[in-house]
């Protein structure tokens, strides 16, 4: 379920509170600002070196699917990226020259498209989208507890009009990879282990035809989620036009979420909204992600989407010796 919320009334609903069983949100004055504080070194990517490269390695997985994880999985020379096991790899994860009126000096992005997302060899009646992941817990050795306030930001560019797949439906998402306060059993491991849940932001094509045939197009910035697992459908978003999105963590286990065009730093006037997605509070974040989402017709490429700079913070220093290690991720 779809809900519209102005930019507005985002944060007014956020400070209220959207629901009387939700805690009340922070005063966005006291809400960190994602991109704030101290830049963790050995992660995030800038994209700039002309020998980045993406290693497919093979038919991609499909374990959300079929329960097939196909190694070994794809994986950046860098060691940054690899593929999902749950859901496999964009069929293009390639460095291309930054879009104009991107970061300035940049000049190295990358680019995701996909073709054939979902089971490999099959298509199905359903959209269904591929993954890259960010490798924080090889990088790092652990992920980053919400008590010193982590954030991740990324800026993203929003193809011309005529490159959009011509389908109604979300076409990119960028989100987080967060374990969960609470445990929960694993059915197949029996192995008791923190929630692990994927909050973030979607960018959502919208195609409409008048009375006389023509066509209305316009994409649209979606949260998820807020407490009940809804998305919130908020401002809209041109086509080329460079986006900056981020996210902050608190230690009460509220998501932030902040949102402006164009590619400067997010400041306290950017924020959207606070929640605890699906009714879960955050304990640590793992990782951040990019989804790309298409038809799985094996004739219809998704929308081109290209993003840069993908950035981690912490408003507390990093301490490695406190780092969430997979046993405490595991009860």
């Amino acid at each position: 379920m779809t809900q519209f919320i102005s930019r507005r009334q985002f944060g007014l609903l956020a400070v209220a509170g959207l629901a009387a069983t939700q805690v009340q949100a922070a005063s966005p004055a006291h809400i960190p600002v994602p991109g704030a504080g101290q830049k963790i070194a050995r992660i995030g990517d800038d994209f700039e070196d002309p020998k980045w490269e993406y290693i497919p390695n093979g038919t991609k997985s499909s374990y959300n699917l079929d329960k097939k994880i196909r190694v070994p999985g794809g994986i950046a020379r860098n060691d940054l990226w690899f593929e999902a096991a749950l859901r496999g790899q964009p069929d293009v994860v390639k460095r291309v020259a930054t879009p104009e009126g991107g970061i300035p000096g940049s000049e190295g992005s990358l680019l995701l498209a996909t073709l054939n997302p979902g089971i490999p060899g099959q298509h199905s009646p359903e959209s269904q989208q591929d993954d890259i992941i960010h490798n924080v817990k090889g990088r790092l050795g652990g992920a980053l507890p919400v008590f010193q306030t982590p954030s991740i930001t990324t800026r993203v560019f929003i193809p011309a009009m005529e490159k959009w797949e011509r389908r109604n439906g979300s076409s990119f998402g960028f989100r987080a990879g967060l374990r969960a306060t609470h445990t929960k059993v694993d059915k197949e491991t029996k192995v008791s282990e923190r929630e692990e849940y994927w909050p973030g932001f979607f960018i959502q094509h919208n195609f409409k035809q008048d009375q006389y045939g023509g066509v209305h197009a316009k994409s649209t910035l979606v949260i998820r989620s807020d407490l009940y697992g809804r998305d919130i459908e908020g401002p809209e978003v041109d086509a080329s036009s460079w986006w900056t999105l981020g996210m902050s963590f608190t230690s009460d286990g509220q998501v932030h979420y902040f949102a402006k065009a164009g590619i400067d730093d997010l400041t306290a006037e950017d924020y959207l909204a606070s929640h605890f997605p699906y009714k879960y509070r955050a304990y640590a974040l793992e990782t951040l992600f990019y989804n790309v989402i298409t038809a799985d017709n094996g004739r219809t490429w998704s929308t081109p989407w290209v993003v840069d700079d993908p950035a981690f913070f912490m408003h507390t220093p990093v301490d490695r010796g406190r780092m969430a290690s997979p046993g405490q991720l595991q009860r």
